[in-house]
């Protein structure tokens, strides 16, 4: 099963072409990332679990947004 990754990011190109980019999904993790990176009272600062956490707050926020569509 794949994971709904919200489509590009911030698609663009021309005569209707999407052109490369970074999905949704990503955006949403990166912009959760840096808050939790930053945040001191994140117990875990591993890399690895402030990456599993992100994602999983951009599918919350992806899964969210589908409601409201």
């Amino acid at each position: 099963m794949s994971k709904d990754t919200g489509g590009p990011a911030f698609p663009w190109g021309e005569h209707g072409t999407v052109l490369g980019g970074m999905t949704l999904r990503d955006y949403f993790a990166a912009k959760a990332m840096a808050s939790m990176h930053t945040n001191p009272y994140w117990d875990d600062k591993s890399y690895r679990a402030i990456a599993d956490a992100a994602y999983q707050q951009a599918d919350a926020m992806l899964a969210e947004r589908e409601k409201k569509q």
